[in-house]
């Protein structure tokens, strides 16, 4: 039988009325006898590394997942890992860049509904996970509602529903149906040694452009020494710069040798700032295009990017770079 390793992070999965609301209590050992059914075919050791909400995982968390995995992957053929679902799509990213040429399924999962609840989705979604985590298939992957996406594709983007993630811009991995796991595309051995790089730099710093955003954020930006920032722009990639310009001000942000990556706010298909003017005066000032990576794998591909080398030129060409399918490069 395949030995799989449940490594248990919190979540709603975990997660059981208190008076101040639903909050992470079950450790592994609780958890494991609920499973009997889905874990009676593997082989399964547990280890408990929090009990957090996953709006509590943060980088520090995430180096410590990394760490966990890292130190205990060669001793199983697949890890599952618990989790909330609020951040999960940001963990799978960041795990996707920081366990280089992992050779092993790294699966994250969770549910909408607490384990015991008699309603659980957690059942099927861990059902899902560890038949991805026996699969051989070498990544990181989020398995959710029957759907294996791949780590750095996917986005939460439902609050309630179970079908609570979707795989942005790029097929999913894998779909479970009434013939198993059904994997659509074909896997293949990492091209190279596993390397952990778990240097981050959170210093990133997230902007949503509304019409009439004031510029004067750029300079407090500064003021408060951001190392990157990811803007979703509008469309296929604007900004406004008449009356409020904040083209001006990405200037000088640029020569302050500050990385800008500049995505979409539309959820599908990317970014091109060759198009209209206003993304070609974008381009003009050095910005990094992000295509179509989702929002979650451009900022923390920059984290980890400035984490490795904070040379602006050096980021440019990481983000130049597919690593694990986060970006298709025009």
């Amino acid at each position: 039988m395949k030995k799989i390793l449940l490594i248990t992070t919190g979540g709603t999965i975990a997660s059981e009325p208190t008076e101040e609301g639903l909050a992470p209590s079950l450790s592994s050992g609780e958890l494991l006898p609920l499973l009997t059914s889905i874990t009676e075919n593997y082989t399964v050791e547990t280890y408990d590394l929090f009990h957090l909400d996953s709006s509590n995982i943060q980088p520090e968390e995430w180096q410590q997942i990394a760490g966990c995995i890292a130190q205990r992957y060669r001793f199983y053929d697949g890890i599952v890992l618990t989790h909330g679902t609020d951040t999960m799509a940001y963990t799978s990213s960041v795990l996707s860049f920081m366990l280089r040429n992992i050779p092993i399924p790294v699966v994250l999962t969770g549910s909408q509904l607490p384990i015991r609840h008699p309603l659980s989705d957690g059942f099927e979604n861990l059902r899902g996970a560890f038949a991805m985590a026996a699969s051989g298939a070498p990544g990181v992957f989020v398995v959710f509602d029957r759907k294996v996406i791949f780590g750095a594709r996917a986005v939460k983007v439902r609050t309630t529903g179970f079908d609570a993630f979707e795989s942005v811009n790029s097929a999913c991995a894998a779909v479970i149906n009434s013939q198993g796991l059904q994997m659509l595309y074909t896997p293949t051995k990492p091209q190279g040694e596993f390397c952990l790089e778990d240097n981050l730099c959170s210093d990133v710093f997230l902007i949503k452009l509304t019409p009439g955003l004031n510029p004067e954020i750029f300079d407090m930006l500064l003021q408060m020494n951001y190392k990157g920032i990811v803007i979703e722009a509008f469309g296929a990639g604007g900004l406004h710069f008449i009356r409020r310009d904040l083209i001006a001000k990405l200037q000088k942000i640029v020569q302050s040798n500050i990385t800008v990556v500049v995505c979409s706010q539309c959820l599908y298909e990317g970014s091109d700032f060759s198009i209209y003017q206003a993304g070609q005066k974008v381009l003009d000032q050095g910005v990094v295009q992000g295509y179509d990576m989702t929002t979650e794998a451009a900022v923390t591909k920059l984290m980890w990017a400035l984490g490795k080398n904070s040379d602006p030129a050096e980021v440019r060409r990481v983000f130049a770079t597919n690593y694990v399918g986060e970006i298709s490069l025009q």
